[in-house]
């Protein structure tokens, strides 16, 4: 273990800045860091980011990433170029030593130079690392599951969907035919029906360049373990939803559970199977594993215990926001069963309503912890988080959608082109937006592209075959950690 430099060379008799760190490069990390260095004086304080990934993913455009609608380039925002004036660290953080205000991080040079992880000391700490896919001990699903959480798993999934069409188009095995005709997702929530909208959608038009292979041919198949989907809309957007994608001939298996995909064969908790080369997992989300190896005070569901300034509750000097985060929805009370739709993260301890985990809470939270962490350096008043629940937007494919924003229901068309409109007023910088909104007005001029390049995910094979090795065998990647949650 070795200690981080901290540049600190500060002239005799003036006080050394304070030393922010900020682990986490997404919604609130970023929009943290901005915060902090448009309003921080010169000197005032350092900002340090510790981020595994130098871009900030748009999550709300993966599937259109994925549908090819948007170049994969426009859905990150790059770090360096936006948070120009903070210290950016590609790392990942390991642990939290709260009490001797250090962080333990390991990056791609620790890992080179085999010193293992740096310790960096900060005076202020904002804690956002987001969360990681909650993935449960279901045979094969380490094996043969695909996420959609990164823009790497969107484009993955992408060229695999393309790929099984061209082996259902080449292939004489009427088994090997509909098992890659057969395409799982399991999750009802946001990820996972505007994946399945977006994909089915796309592998529909591209089926009409194969002269063996229809858009009936395929079958697309939705698995929600509880009895509705995107609950975020309200229960009658929801059952719209379901209605809207089984008239595209999806089936929706609702209350129902993925018991096994071993094999390549997708066993459901009513008895069906399924033989199938895609299952895509969007079953939710849990903490990410550093909060459980920090010494900061944490709820029962492994989120940092926060107050309604965004400081982390019991502890000083520590700062949270987003997924990681049980922060209080203050407004809560001013949200009744009338809206129909679930805008809070229901009760916390003592009965206490929580903001809901999604970007929308996640942006606003971190411009206000921004401003409160300015405004403790400077030892003037906080304030607290406060923001009512605007609604939810979802798109089910090219010109196809569902939203509830402020108590009205909307569908169709004009859903659509509601949360094409708001993401793309949310998505950062107006580089993105101007890129994305290009990109937008071109695919409504000319068709859509439906190739596959899924030889980016083994760039060497090609060479390797030329090198006389032959192209070598890229098992699938295990788990990182044994899955140990209870599928709910």
């Amino acid at each position: 273990m070795v200690k981080a430099a901290n540049s600190r060379g500060d002239a005799p008799g003036t006080p050394p800045p304070t030393r922010i760190l900020v682990v986490g490069g997404g919604y609130v990390g970023m929009y943290t860091a901005l915060g902090l260095q448009r309003k921080l004086r010169s000197g005032e304080a350092e900002v340090t980011v510790v981020t595994p990934e130098p871009y900030m993913t748009y999550q709300p455009f993966l599937p259109e990433a994925a549908a090819g609608a948007i170049s994969p380039r426009h859905v990150v925002i790059p770090l360096r170029r936006v948070l120009d004036r903070c210290r950016i660290v590609i790392g990942e953080a390991r642990s939290i030593d709260h009490a001797k205000r250090t962080a333990t991080v390991t990056t791609l040079a620790t890992a080179e130079e085999g010193t293992g992880g740096i310790e960096i000391e900060y005076d202020e700490l904002v804690l956002a690392p987001g969360s990681v896919s909650r993935t449960l001990p279901i045979p094969g699903l380490a094996d043969y599951g695909i996420g959609f959480k990164t823009v790497e798993e969107a484009i993955g999934l992408r060229n695999h969907v393309i790929e099984q069409m061209d082996i259902a188009s080449s292939t004489r095995d009427p088994a090997i035919r509909d098992a890659a005709l057969t395409f799982v997702f399991v999750g009802g929530g946001f990820a996972g029906v505007e994946a399945l909208g977006e994909l089915e959608d796309m592998a529909r038009y591209a089926a009409r360049y194969y002269h063996n292979v229809k858009a009936e041919d395929m079958k697309w198949v939705l698995v929600e373990a509880s009895d509705r989907i995107l609950p975020e809309v309200g229960p009658e957007m929801g059952t719209y939803t379901v209605r809207e994608l089984r008239r595209r001939n999806i089936d929706v298996r609702l209350e129902t559970r993925l018991e096994s995909c071993e094999n390549r064969v997708a066993v459901l908790s009513d008895g069906s199977r399924f033989p199938t080369r895609t299952i895509v997992w969007t079953a939710g989300v849990k903490p990410h594993p550093v909060l459980a190896a920090s010494d900061l005070p944490k709820n029962e569901r492994g989120r940092l215990a926060c107050t309604s300034f965004l400081t982390i509750e019991g502890v000083e000097h520590a700062w949270a926001a987003g997924d990681a985060a049980a922060v209080p929805d203050i407004t809560a009370a001013d949200i009744t069963a009338a809206d129909g739709a679930d805008g809070a993260d229901g009760a916390g301890e003592g009965g206490v309503r929580e903001c809901a985990p999604n970007a929308q809470h996640a942006v606003r939270q971190a411009k206000q912890l921004a401003d409160n962490l300015v405004a403790a350096l400077r030892d003037e008043v906080l304030t607290e988080y406060a923001h009512k629940y605007a609604g939810s937007v979802a798109s089910l494919g090219l010109h196809k959608g569902v939203a509830f924003i402020y108590g009205r229901k909307i569908k169709g068309y004009p859903a659509w082109f509601m949360h094409r409109a708001y993401h793309l007023s949310r998505v950062p910088t107006f580089n993105r937006k101007m890129r994305v909104l290009a990109e937008w007005t071109l695919a409504g001029l000319f068709k859509r592209e439906i190739v596959s390049l899924g030889s980016l995910e083994h760039p060497r094979a090609e060479f390797e075959l030329a090198a006389g090795g032959g192209p070598r065998h890229h098992p699938p990647k295990p788990a990182p950690d044994p899955p140990q949650d209870k599928q709910g």
